[in-house]
């Protein structure tokens, strides 16, 4: 069904509003007359990988930072990014605020290794390591504010505590 706008009375209608306060009533207006009424936020056009590469530097907490280099084998934030290999010992140090991110979310917010743990190994080592899994968890049910899942691990973190 084709609409023309009901403000304008020219373009064609490609935003559908319905009120129901004080009484339902339909309106049909074009995207300029929307904004015009802050019923649409417009933005001009971003091309698809613009805003691809855009959600990713977000995402992964790089900034123009990226073009750091390191003095000791020359190679750049950004190649590391490309290859996923480092240069040399010395990029860790010269990389370190943008690398603590990736590390942080390689191993479930610990800045250190929580890998396997062998079965013969002393208690309070996987009473430890549980515990790390337990607070990783608890952060991320935060984030995602799945409240009760929080709560739940609350209680086991401090019951595994407790012991």
């Amino acid at each position: 069904m084709n609409f023309v706008c009901q403000q304008c009375k020219q373009a064609k209608a490609t935003v559908h509003v319905t009120d129901t306060f004080p009484e339902k009533r339909e309106r049909h207006l074009c995207e300029d007359c929307a904004a015009k009424e802050n019923l649409i936020v417009t933005q001009k056009h971003v091309p698809t990988h613009e805003i691809l590469k855009e959600f990713i530097k977000q995402k992964s907490g790089f900034s123009e930072a990226a073009d750091v280099t390191c003095p000791n084998c020359g190679i750049t934030f950004q190649e590391f990014q490309l290859k996923g290999q480092l240069g040399c010992p010395e990029d860790y140090t010269v990389f370190a605020e943008l690398l603590d991110p990736l590390i942080e979310r390689a191993h479930e917010g610990a800045t250190h290794h929580v890998g396997k743990v062998p079965p013969k190994a002393d208690e309070s080592i996987h009473t430890h390591t549980k515990l790390l899994r337990l607070r990783g968890e608890l952060q991320d049910a935060i984030d995602r504010e799945q409240y009760e899942r929080a709560a739940q691990l609350r209680d086991d973190i401090s019951a595994l505590e407790s012991q």
